[in-house]
């Protein structure tokens, strides 16, 4: 076979073959090996203590290893890095196929899982995974175990192709929904190996439509952790007390009076905003047009389908956008010290304890919010009750800061645009997104010149975290070939 000019843009016809190659890898290997991970239940370390005698992660990280290097792709090598007490990393290299390429592309994702969550339909469940309609259902296939086996069908399709491209390596975690506390100790001792890093692939991310590829241009920060309020040693009959000692529920929502208006949802410490990129304004007017009353039409509403009786907080696409991508939220996603309802007796509970989660915008630092939430809730606490909020995390790394992508090269604009043109048929559309990616930052800090193409297959009823989760196959097929084109079309 005649040698390619590496410097030709990829035809139209390159770019069909490219589709069909990744249409076909699917079927035949990605489902059946997301069919097998998605059986396992791989869960976080925050969600699982004792997740290295459990082995769940060990099996997910060889399982995923085993297909990697079963692939047989031309100078791939892989080594499963691991440092002592922390959860292990799949790292993978690939040689470059571009003449006098120095450069290198990073391929990012993440094998470990959210826990089962509640609400599963009757034929679903988190670890027993089902395909229908195109569907993938179940924990993690989406959210993130899909990313290493379509980061390596996409090399795969370019060679199919004769397609040149730089170095490729590829760095798979499984730390990430716990925040990525283990990933910077691997960062550091990977820096040299990853060389110099012109392009980051991230394929953890989500999608606002089906419809055409979608860019991450921002990604906001969290903070979470257990805010505790005790105030009895035991539980007293509510009768006696009642009156006399106060609700350990009512001294902790007025906690939360001092975080959030519960009227609007507004958090009130200004520390907690940031000011909106004028940049990113345009970006959320121009996909809120594309997307108009599916960004609230698409979530799960108790009243009415798709929101027919429940309000959304608004109806504007623009104030949703910015709500969920620049503007901080409060969440409680757990409770503790409340009796299930058939057992409770008329009994002034003794403490309440609730799991928080505050997304942060983008250019709010995650560690110093976590240490301005700490003081907001734990001083001068009403009745002098005993306060404690234990954010997640280690010492020194106390919450996630978000992201803000930066500047887009021309070639890089130009080649994703290209990309969901010949994919999708559709041009590419820009969106933040509200959850957090904790490598995003790191990385932009370490190589603050490299370009980002952060994208995912989470897009509408996705419901990754949640019930029902599913991954949808077409979308990712035609995403697997756009990362093909892109990284093809790297200068």
């Amino acid at each position: 076979m005649n040698a390619r000019d590496p410097l030709l843009p990829v035809q139209p016809d390159e770019a069909a073959a490219l589709g069909v190659y990744a249409d076909r890898r699917w079927d035949e290997a990605i489902v059946p090996a997301l069919t097998d991970y998605i059986g396992v239940p791989a869960k976080s370390p925050m969600f699982d203590a004792d997740w290295a005698s459990h082995g769940h992660l060990e099996r997910v990280v060889r399982d995923a290893a085993a297909w990697v290097e079963s692939r047989k792709v031309p100078g791939l090598t892989l080594e499963v890095v691991r440092i002592e007490g922390r959860t292990p990393v799949i790292f993978f290299e690939i040689p470059a196929t571009r003449p006098a390429s120095s450069d290198t592309v990073v391929m990012y994702g993440h094998l470990d899982k959210q826990p089962e969550f509640t609400g599963w339909r009757n034929d679903l469940g988190p670890w027993t995974p089902k395909y229908e309609g195109g569907l993938l259902y179940g924990r993690g296939g989406a959210d993130d175990g899909y990313a290493v086996y379509a980061a390596i069908t996409a090399v795969e399709a370019l060679k199919a192709q004769n397609l040149t491209h730089p170095r490729i390596v590829g760095l798979i975690e499984t730390c990430e929904e716990s925040g990525s506390h283990d990933l910077p100790p691997y960062l550091d001792a990977l820096r040299t190996r990853l060389g110099n890093v012109s392009l980051v692939v991230c394929l953890d991310s989500g999608a606002g439509n089906y419809d055409q590829l979608w860019l991450t241009t921002s990604l906001r920060g969290m903070v979470s952790g257990v805010l505790k309020v005790e105030i009895l040693t035991e539980g007293i009959h509510s009768g006696d007390a009642s009156g006399v000692v106060p609700s350990s529920f009512r001294v902790l929502r007025n906690l939360l009076d001092r975080l959030e208006d519960s009227s609007t949802g507004r958090l009130l410490p200004e520390s907690f905003h940031c000011q909106l990129p004028t940049d990113r304004l345009a970006q959320v007017q121009a996909a809120a047009a594309m997307l108009g009353d599916a960004l609230w039409q698409r979530f799960p509403w108790a009243c009415g389908a798709d929101g027919g009786s429940t309000l959304p907080t608004t109806t504007d696409p623009v104030e949703a956008l910015l709500n969920r991508t620049w503007r901080p939220t409060l969440s409680v996603t757990g409770v503790d010290g409340f009796p299930d309802m058939k057992s409770a007796g008329n009994v002034l509970r003794p403490y309440t304890s609730f799991k928080l989660s505050l997304r942060l915008p983008p250019l709010v630092d995650g560690h110093q919010a976590s240490l301005q939430l700490k003081t907001l809730l734990e001083d001068n606490a009403p009745y002098n009750a005993k306060v404690t909020f234990h954010p997640d995390g280690r010492a020194g790394a106390l919450g996630a800061t978000g992201w803000n992508a930066p500047s887009l090269a021309p070639w890089l604009e130009a080649a994703l645009n290209t990309a969901s043109q010949a994919q999708f048929g559709a041009p590419v559309g820009y969106i933040g997104q509200g959850g957090t990616i904790p490598l995003m930052s790191m990385l932009q800090q370490g190589f603050p010149s490299a370009q980002m193409m952060v994208c995912g297959v989470l897009g509408p009823k996705s419901n990754a975290h949640g019930p029902n989760e599913f991954l949808h196959v077409p979308y990712a097929k035609r995403l697997t070939a756009a990362v093909a084109q892109v990284i093809a079309a790297c200068p």
